[in-house]
Protein backbone atom coordinates (compact mmCIF):
# COMPACT_ATOMS: atom_id res chain seq x y z
CA UNK A 1 0.00 0.00 0.00
CA UNK A 2 1.38 2.86 -0.90
CA UNK A 3 1.60 6.03 1.67
CA UNK A 4 0.22 9.17 0.59
CA UNK A 5 2.29 12.30 1.12
CA UNK A 6 0.73 15.16 3.26
CA UNK A 7 1.09 18.41 1.76
CA UNK A 8 2.29 21.42 3.44
CA UNK A 9 2.28 24.80 3.15
CA UNK A 10 5.08 27.51 3.85
CA UNK A 11 4.24 30.94 5.82
CA UNK A 12 6.91 33.47 6.74
CA UNK A 13 6.56 35.87 9.65
CA UNK A 14 7.14 38.91 10.18
CA UNK A 15 10.58 37.96 11.74
CA UNK A 16 12.02 36.28 9.07
CA UNK A 17 10.93 32.64 10.71
CA UNK A 18 9.35 30.04 8.11
CA UNK A 19 7.15 27.71 9.65
CA UNK A 20 6.13 24.29 8.20
CA UNK A 21 2.50 23.70 8.35
CA UNK A 22 0.71 20.44 7.28
CA UNK A 23 -2.75 20.34 6.30
CA UNK A 24 -3.39 17.64 8.59
CA UNK A 25 -1.83 18.91 11.65
CA UNK A 26 -3.86 22.56 11.47
CA UNK A 27 -7.10 20.27 10.99
CA UNK A 28 -6.27 18.14 13.82
CA UNK A 29 -4.69 21.05 16.21
CA UNK A 30 -7.14 23.83 15.09
CA UNK A 31 -4.44 26.47 15.69
CA UNK A 32 -5.01 29.70 14.10
CA UNK A 33 -1.58 31.64 13.05
CA UNK A 34 -1.34 33.81 15.89
CA UNK A 35 -1.56 30.91 17.69
CA UNK A 36 1.16 29.31 16.29
CA UNK A 37 3.41 32.72 16.17
CA UNK A 38 2.90 32.32 19.81
CA UNK A 39 4.11 28.58 20.23
CA UNK A 40 7.24 29.61 18.45
CA UNK A 41 7.87 32.33 20.65
CA UNK A 42 6.60 35.67 18.77
CA UNK A 43 3.14 37.30 19.98
CA UNK A 44 1.64 39.53 17.75
CA UNK A 45 0.52 43.06 18.56
CA UNK A 46 -2.09 45.10 17.33
CA UNK A 47 -1.75 48.72 17.83
CA UNK A 48 -3.77 51.77 17.34
CA UNK A 49 -3.60 55.13 16.23
CA UNK A 50 -1.45 57.48 19.04
CA UNK A 51 -0.01 54.50 21.00
CA UNK A 52 3.42 54.75 22.60
CA UNK A 53 5.61 51.78 21.28
CA UNK A 54 9.64 50.99 21.80
CA UNK A 55 11.36 49.29 18.95
CA UNK A 56 15.01 48.77 17.77
CA UNK A 57 16.19 50.65 14.66
CA UNK A 58 16.81 48.18 11.89
CA UNK A 59 17.44 50.68 9.07
CA UNK A 60 18.62 54.16 8.93
CA UNK A 61 19.03 55.93 4.93
CA UNK A 62 18.47 59.64 4.63
CA UNK A 63 14.84 59.39 4.03
CA UNK A 64 13.63 57.30 6.34
CA UNK A 65 14.10 54.84 9.59
CA UNK A 66 12.54 51.41 9.46
CA UNK A 67 12.12 50.05 13.00
CA UNK A 68 11.83 46.81 14.44
CA UNK A 69 7.80 47.31 17.37
CA UNK A 70 7.40 43.88 17.79
CA UNK A 71 3.86 44.06 15.75
CA UNK A 72 2.61 42.53 12.38
CA UNK A 73 4.13 45.00 10.91
CA UNK A 74 7.56 46.94 11.08
CA UNK A 75 7.56 50.83 11.81
CA UNK A 76 8.77 53.19 9.44
CA UNK A 77 10.32 57.05 10.10
CA UNK A 78 9.73 58.61 6.91
CA UNK A 79 8.90 61.78 4.93
CA UNK A 80 7.15 64.81 7.20
CA UNK A 81 8.11 62.32 10.21
CA UNK A 82 11.75 61.83 9.12
CA UNK A 83 12.17 65.78 8.77
CA UNK A 84 10.97 66.85 11.88
CA UNK A 85 12.80 64.61 13.42
CA UNK A 86 16.36 64.55 11.81
CA UNK A 87 18.28 66.68 14.20
CA UNK A 88 17.70 63.52 16.95
CA UNK A 89 17.63 60.90 13.86
CA UNK A 90 21.69 62.06 12.87
CA UNK A 91 22.33 61.16 16.76
CA UNK A 92 21.17 57.50 16.11
CA UNK A 93 22.38 54.16 14.66
CA UNK A 94 21.06 50.79 13.71
CA UNK A 95 20.37 48.81 17.16
CA UNK A 96 19.28 52.08 19.16
CA UNK A 97 16.43 51.16 20.81
CA UNK A 98 13.91 54.37 20.31
CA UNK A 99 9.75 55.27 21.40
CA UNK A 100 7.72 56.74 18.93
CA UNK A 101 3.93 57.49 18.41
CA UNK A 102 1.91 55.82 15.98
CA UNK A 103 0.25 57.87 13.70
CA UNK A 104 -0.90 55.57 10.52
CA UNK A 105 -1.72 51.54 11.57
CA UNK A 106 -0.98 50.23 8.35
CA UNK A 107 0.18 51.24 4.99
CA UNK A 108 -0.35 49.30 1.60
CA UNK A 109 3.08 48.28 1.66
CA UNK A 110 2.87 46.94 4.97
CA UNK A 111 4.21 49.46 7.29
CA UNK A 112 3.30 51.05 10.72
CA UNK A 113 4.26 54.89 9.69
CA UNK A 114 5.75 56.17 13.53
CA UNK A 115 6.13 59.64 15.03
CA UNK A 116 9.25 61.25 17.35
CA UNK A 117 7.87 64.57 17.65
CA UNK A 118 7.37 63.67 21.51
CA UNK A 119 10.93 62.18 21.52
CA UNK A 120 12.04 65.27 20.18
CA UNK A 121 10.33 67.63 22.08
CA UNK A 122 12.12 65.62 25.43
CA UNK A 123 15.72 65.95 23.54
CA UNK A 124 14.91 69.49 22.70
CA UNK A 125 14.20 70.13 26.30
CA UNK A 126 16.97 68.06 28.12
CA UNK A 127 19.35 70.38 26.38
CA UNK A 128 17.20 73.46 27.44
CA UNK A 129 17.51 72.21 30.81
CA UNK A 130 21.31 71.48 30.67
CA UNK A 131 21.88 74.75 29.34
CA UNK A 132 20.35 76.10 32.34
CA UNK A 133 22.53 74.01 34.83
CA UNK A 134 25.25 73.83 33.90
CA UNK A 135 25.44 77.25 32.19
CA UNK A 136 25.89 75.66 28.56
CA UNK A 137 25.27 77.71 25.18
CA UNK A 138 22.72 76.54 23.01
CA UNK A 139 21.50 77.65 19.52
CA UNK A 140 18.64 79.67 18.11
CA UNK A 141 17.40 81.75 15.46
CA UNK A 142 15.85 85.33 16.48
CA UNK A 143 11.79 85.24 15.16
CA UNK A 144 11.01 88.72 15.60
CA UNK A 145 11.53 91.64 18.29
CA UNK A 146 9.13 93.97 20.31
CA UNK A 147 9.88 96.62 22.98
CA UNK A 148 10.93 93.80 25.72
CA UNK A 149 13.07 92.01 23.23
CA UNK A 150 13.57 89.12 20.99
CA UNK A 151 11.41 86.22 20.62
CA UNK A 152 13.80 83.22 18.89
CA UNK A 153 13.08 79.57 18.10
CA UNK A 154 14.80 76.68 19.63
CA UNK A 155 14.55 73.75 17.37
CA UNK A 156 10.34 74.31 17.51
CA UNK A 157 9.69 75.85 20.20
CA UNK A 158 9.92 79.50 21.09
CA UNK A 159 11.76 81.34 23.52
CA UNK A 160 12.69 85.02 25.08
CA UNK A 161 15.55 87.00 25.41
CA UNK A 162 14.89 90.03 27.44
CA UNK A 163 16.40 93.30 26.49
CA UNK A 164 18.32 93.69 29.36
CA UNK A 165 19.76 90.25 28.61
CA UNK A 166 20.77 91.42 25.11
CA UNK A 167 24.99 92.53 24.96
CA UNK A 168 26.18 96.04 24.77
CA UNK A 169 26.66 95.82 20.71
CA UNK A 170 23.51 93.53 20.29
CA UNK A 171 21.19 95.87 22.61
CA UNK A 172 21.60 98.48 19.97
CA UNK A 173 20.25 97.05 17.16
CA UNK A 174 18.31 93.81 18.24
CA UNK A 175 16.69 93.98 14.65
CA UNK A 176 19.85 92.63 13.31
CA UNK A 177 19.00 88.93 15.24
CA UNK A 178 15.98 88.84 13.54
CA UNK A 179 16.13 85.60 10.94
CA UNK A 180 20.02 84.77 12.19
CA UNK A 181 21.14 81.85 14.55
CA UNK A 182 22.88 83.16 17.32
CA UNK A 183 23.89 81.30 20.86
CA UNK A 184 22.10 81.97 24.16
CA UNK A 185 22.28 80.84 27.25
CA UNK A 186 19.03 79.53 29.38
CA UNK A 187 18.21 81.61 32.13
CA UNK A 188 15.26 80.36 33.08
CA UNK A 189 12.78 77.67 31.95
CA UNK A 190 9.29 76.33 32.69
CA UNK A 191 8.21 72.82 30.88
CA UNK A 192 5.01 72.68 32.18
CA UNK A 193 4.19 76.62 31.06
CA UNK A 194 6.43 76.30 28.34
CA UNK A 195 8.49 79.32 29.31
CA UNK A 196 12.15 79.52 28.30
CA UNK A 197 14.16 82.80 28.75
CA UNK A 198 17.61 83.43 27.51
CA UNK A 199 20.46 85.94 27.79
CA UNK A 200 22.84 86.22 24.84
CA UNK A 201 25.16 88.62 26.52
CA UNK A 202 25.75 85.21 28.66
CA UNK A 203 27.68 84.28 25.73
CA UNK A 204 29.21 87.66 24.07
CA UNK A 205 29.70 89.38 27.24
CA UNK A 206 30.90 85.67 29.38
CA UNK A 207 34.39 87.69 29.94
CA UNK A 208 32.88 90.72 31.74
CA UNK A 209 30.16 88.84 33.18
CA UNK A 210 32.82 86.77 34.95
CA UNK A 211 34.50 89.55 36.94
CA UNK A 212 31.27 90.91 37.89
CA UNK A 213 30.25 87.70 39.07
CA UNK A 214 33.25 87.31 40.74
CA UNK A 215 33.17 90.94 42.17
CA UNK A 216 29.95 90.47 43.54
CA UNK A 217 31.12 87.11 45.45
CA UNK A 218 32.91 89.05 47.56
CA UNK A 219 30.46 92.30 48.25
CA UNK A 220 28.48 90.75 51.93
CA UNK A 221 25.39 92.07 53.46
CA UNK A 222 26.13 95.19 55.57
CA UNK A 223 29.06 96.38 53.52
CA UNK A 224 28.49 100.26 52.47
CA UNK A 225 29.96 101.96 49.54
CA UNK A 226 29.84 105.39 48.02
CA UNK A 227 27.69 105.21 44.64
CA UNK A 228 25.90 107.26 41.78
CA UNK A 229 22.49 107.39 41.24
CA UNK A 230 21.68 106.30 37.68
CA UNK A 231 18.49 105.45 36.56
CA UNK A 232 15.41 106.15 37.92
CA UNK A 233 11.81 104.36 37.85
CA UNK A 234 8.65 104.35 39.51
CA UNK A 235 9.89 101.60 41.44
CA UNK A 236 12.91 103.24 42.77
CA UNK A 237 16.24 103.63 41.59
CA UNK A 238 19.62 101.75 40.35
CA UNK A 239 23.02 103.07 42.29
CA UNK A 240 26.02 101.81 40.58
CA UNK A 241 29.52 101.34 42.72
CA UNK A 242 33.21 100.45 42.24
CA UNK A 243 34.04 97.40 44.06
CA UNK A 244 37.91 96.62 44.65
CA UNK A 245 40.93 98.88 43.74
CA UNK A 246 42.91 100.07 40.92
CA UNK A 247 43.57 97.58 38.38
CA UNK A 248 40.83 95.02 40.01
CA UNK A 249 38.18 97.95 40.13
CA UNK A 250 34.66 96.53 38.90
CA UNK A 251 31.75 98.81 38.47
CA UNK A 252 28.38 96.80 39.81
CA UNK A 253 24.78 98.20 39.85
CA UNK A 254 21.93 97.86 42.90
CA UNK A 255 18.83 98.51 42.84
CA UNK A 256 17.31 101.19 45.72
CA UNK A 257 13.82 100.42 46.12
CA UNK A 258 11.10 102.86 46.38
CA UNK A 259 10.79 101.76 50.43
CA UNK A 260 14.74 101.70 50.86
CA UNK A 261 15.14 105.40 49.63
CA UNK A 262 14.23 107.40 52.92
CA UNK A 263 13.06 107.04 56.30
CA UNK A 264 10.85 110.06 54.89
CA UNK A 265 7.62 108.54 53.27
CA UNK A 266 8.48 108.59 49.53
CA UNK A 267 5.29 109.10 46.96
CA UNK A 268 8.40 109.57 43.71
CA UNK A 269 11.66 108.53 43.75
CA UNK A 270 12.58 111.66 41.52
CA UNK A 271 11.39 113.35 44.89
CA UNK A 272 14.25 112.59 46.67
CA UNK A 273 17.31 111.10 44.76
CA UNK A 274 18.22 112.83 40.78
CA UNK A 275 20.83 111.75 38.02
CA UNK A 276 23.94 111.61 38.63
CA UNK A 277 23.96 112.56 42.33
CA UNK A 278 26.41 110.65 44.92
CA UNK A 279 24.89 108.74 47.66
CA UNK A 280 26.01 106.46 50.12
CA UNK A 281 24.36 102.74 49.72
CA UNK A 282 24.12 99.76 52.01
CA UNK A 283 23.76 95.99 51.07
CA UNK A 284 20.69 94.87 52.00
CA UNK A 285 20.55 91.70 49.54
CA UNK A 286 22.25 89.60 46.89
CA UNK A 287 19.85 87.00 44.33
CA UNK A 288 20.57 85.88 41.42
CA UNK A 289 23.94 87.59 40.91
CA UNK A 290 22.11 91.16 41.24
CA UNK A 291 22.45 93.14 44.34
CA UNK A 292 19.73 94.97 46.31
CA UNK A 293 21.11 98.52 47.90
CA UNK A 294 19.34 100.65 51.06
CA UNK A 295 20.11 104.48 50.95
CA UNK A 296 18.03 104.99 54.42
CA UNK A 297 19.89 102.09 56.25
CA UNK A 298 23.23 103.87 54.99
CA UNK A 299 22.11 106.45 57.90
CA UNK A 300 21.12 106.72 61.01
CA UNK A 301 17.83 105.24 62.32
CA UNK A 302 15.92 108.66 63.28
CA UNK A 303 13.56 106.04 65.29
CA UNK A 304 16.83 104.16 67.38
CA UNK A 305 16.58 106.88 70.25
CA UNK A 306 12.76 108.46 69.58
CA UNK A 307 11.42 107.30 72.72
CA UNK A 308 14.07 109.16 74.97
CA UNK A 309 13.65 112.02 72.90
CA UNK A 310 9.82 111.92 72.17
CA UNK A 311 8.37 111.64 76.12
CA UNK A 312 4.82 111.65 77.10
CA UNK A 313 3.07 115.34 77.05
CA UNK A 314 6.40 117.14 75.48
CA UNK A 315 4.94 119.72 73.06
CA UNK A 316 6.53 120.14 69.44
CA UNK A 317 6.18 122.02 66.31
CA UNK A 318 5.23 119.96 63.49
CA UNK A 319 4.24 120.15 59.90
CA UNK A 320 0.78 118.34 58.56
CA UNK A 321 1.82 115.72 56.09
CA UNK A 322 -1.25 114.11 55.13
CA UNK A 323 -4.92 114.16 55.30
CA UNK A 324 -6.97 110.80 55.83
CA UNK A 325 -10.72 110.23 57.36
CA UNK A 326 -9.45 109.09 60.80
CA UNK A 327 -6.85 111.73 61.34
CA UNK A 328 -3.86 113.89 60.08
CA UNK A 329 -0.06 112.87 60.02
CA UNK A 330 2.42 115.27 61.59
CA UNK A 331 6.20 114.87 60.88
CA UNK A 332 8.29 115.77 63.32
CA UNK A 333 11.26 115.55 61.74
CA UNK A 334 13.02 113.66 58.92
CA UNK A 335 11.54 109.67 59.41
CA UNK A 336 9.88 110.57 62.09
CA UNK A 337 5.89 110.63 62.19
CA UNK A 338 3.10 110.78 64.30
CA UNK A 339 -0.68 110.90 64.29
CA UNK A 340 -3.59 113.21 65.66
CA UNK A 341 -6.68 110.93 65.76
CA UNK A 342 -9.64 112.87 63.83
CA UNK A 343 -11.61 112.14 67.29
CA UNK A 344 -8.67 114.41 69.26
CA UNK A 345 -9.11 117.08 66.28
CA UNK A 346 -12.43 120.43 67.24
CA UNK A 347 -14.64 120.30 63.83
CA UNK A 348 -13.76 123.82 63.36
CA UNK A 349 -10.42 122.92 62.98
CA UNK A 350 -8.97 122.93 59.26
CA UNK A 351 -5.80 121.77 58.21
CA UNK A 352 -3.92 121.49 54.49
CA UNK A 353 -1.00 119.46 53.81
CA UNK A 354 2.44 122.22 55.00
CA UNK A 355 0.59 123.88 57.69
CA UNK A 356 2.87 123.85 60.89
CA UNK A 357 1.24 122.75 64.13
CA UNK A 358 1.83 122.46 67.66
CA UNK A 359 1.38 118.92 68.89
CA UNK A 360 2.39 117.37 72.05
CA UNK A 361 3.38 113.40 72.36
CA UNK A 362 0.41 111.30 74.23
CA UNK A 363 2.24 107.89 73.68
CA UNK A 364 5.27 106.66 71.53
CA UNK A 365 5.39 102.62 70.04
CA UNK A 366 8.69 102.83 69.39
CA UNK A 367 8.81 98.47 68.37
CA UNK A 368 5.34 100.03 65.71
CA UNK A 369 7.13 103.04 64.89
CA UNK A 370 4.26 104.87 66.11
CA UNK A 371 3.75 108.23 67.95
CA UNK A 372 0.42 109.61 68.92
CA UNK A 373 -0.33 113.43 68.91
CA UNK A 374 -2.62 115.13 70.35
CA UNK A 375 -2.79 118.96 69.64
CA UNK A 376 -2.22 121.83 71.13
CA UNK A 377 -5.01 124.68 71.04
CA UNK A 378 -4.95 128.17 72.46
CA UNK A 379 -8.57 127.86 73.27
CA UNK A 380 -8.55 124.79 75.49
CA UNK A 381 -12.22 123.16 75.26
CA UNK A 382 -12.76 120.41 77.47
CA UNK A 383 -10.88 117.62 77.02
CA UNK A 384 -7.81 119.43 75.34
CA UNK A 385 -4.90 120.68 76.76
Amino acid sequence: MIKKKTSKKLKTTSKGKTLSISKTQKKTTGLSMDDLLKKYGSEVKNYSRGDRVEGIILEITPKRVVVDIGGKCEGLIAEKSYKEAESVIKTLKVGDKISASIIVTETPEGFCVLSMRKTVRDAIWKKIEESLSKHTPISVEGKMTNAAGVMVNISGLTGFVPKSQLGFEVAKSPNLLVGKRFKAVVIDADRTGNKIVLSEKEVSEKEELGYIRDAIGKIKEGDEFEGEVGGIYDFGCFVKIASGKGKTSTELEGLVHISELSWDKVSKPSDVVSAGEKVKVKVIGKTSGKLAFSIKQAQDDPWKDVAKKYKKDIKIKGKVTKLSDFGIFVALEPGIEGLIHITKIPPEKKFAKGDEINVYVEEVDEKKRKISLGLVLTAKPVGYK
